[in-house]
């Protein structure tokens, strides 16, 4: 640890993404990105703009291309609408105009890690709930005082979903605090909260491009919420920086955007990919929990996942173990292609039969 740190820096306990391997080798099925390139109206999008000699002038700062089209889309004014460098970096900006409050805020037990790591780097007080037996998250578990409220809905690494009832009961419990909605997957089988925006001035809606549209390597996030609490991220953004897009990045989400029937098609094929390794799963003796996401979340009661792991590992598929006690013996395994699927479900058979 060096002499210059500052204070905070040697208490801080970063967040640590999915592993990134080099080369092609290998079936990645890890870290949840979609199996699946971007529509091609996105490189139209992008190729246009490298061909517009654009690149020499900063973006624009509010990128309100973006912000129209997502308006549009959700049937909400650009004042609603906050966008950032991937959804981590407008969660982030969220820790610390929202949740960071005199009253710890509340979070499940299971759920994305980094919001921890968010707290540790704005010294946020948190206590985190547990899920219920079943792994769920229970809305009345949520009806105490509190400075904040975030989950991720379909929860993650679980997958399970809330739905809209249950989101409206967590709202309800706690008017006077900011409840943000985690919504990076809820386009593989939910119904957004944003529906409930122009009800509740104290809810905040975050998604990002990377899953269901295919982006996530351009890294494009937005929040979606009151005017109020729009403005609150705004003023954190201007104060971080001002152009966290690029010129790129917002023209290949827009055009993104706007390929509906493209982002539908490829969420449906997920859906339907979904099923079949579950009940394949279900059938090699695997306990799944119902997924509305991307993924699923599953564990044999007679082999070790951090064993079996290393032995998919060894057949050059990659999925992801987590040494949380609660879920020591989970993988999380990411939804590829039906061919991707299908080498997943003959190794495990593989090792199910053989062990």
């Amino acid at each position: 640890m060096s002499q210059f740190w500052s204070q905070l820096v040697h208490t801080l306990t970063p967040y640590v993404p999915g592993e990134q391997p080099k080369g092609d080798s290998l079936i990645k099925l890890n870290t949840n990105e979609n199996p699946y390139p971007p529509s091609p109206s996105v490189h139209t999008a992008i190729n246009t703009q490298l061909a517009a000699d654009k690149l020499r002038l900063y973006p624009d700062p509010n990128a309100d291309l973006l912000k129209s089209a997502l308006a549009k889309t959700y049937q909400l004014s650009e004042q609603q609408v906050f966008v950032g460098n991937g959804s981590d970096e407008v969660l982030a900006h969220a820790f610390l105009a929202l949740l960071k409050q005199d009253q710890a805020i509340l979070f499940p037990d299971i759920s994305y890690s980094f919001y921890p790591v968010y707290c540790g780097l704005y010294e946020i007080d948190y206590e985190t709930i547990p899920l219920d037996k079943d792994f769920a998250i229970n809305p009345e578990d949520y009806q105490k005082p509190n400075g904040g409220i975030i989950f991720p809905n379909p929860n993650a690494p679980t997958g399970r979903l809330l739905t809209l009832d249950a989101i409206e009961r967590i709202l309800k419990y706690n008017p006077d605090s900011v409840v943000v909605v985690d919504e990076a997957y809820i386009d593989f089988g939910g119904v957004s909260a944003s529906a409930l925006i122009n009800q509740y001035p104290n809810l905040l809606v975050v998604q990002t491009f990377s899953k269901s549209r295919s982006l996530a390597g351009l890294r494009v996030g937005y929040a979606l919420g009151h005017v109020d609490l729009i403005e609150a991220l705004e003023r954190v953004k201007n104060s971080f920086n001002s152009y966290p897009l690029d010129q790129l990045a917002i023209v290949g989400a827009v055009a993104a955007l706007e390929d509906n029937d493209y982002f539908k098609s490829c969420c449906q094929q997920i859906i339907k990919t979904r099923q079949t390794l579950t009940e394949f799963l279900q059938q090699q003796g695997f306990e799944v929990l119902p997924s509305a996401a991307n993924f699923v979340f599953a564990r044999h009661p007679h082999y070790d996942a951090a064993k079996l792991a290393n032995q998919l590992r060894e057949q050059s598929i990659i999925v992801r173990h987590f040494k949380h006690g609660r879920i020591d013996q989970f993988l999380r395994i990411t939804i590829g292609t039906d061919a991707q699927n299908k080498r997943l479900c003959d190794v495990i058979g593989s090792l199910i039969s053989n062990p």
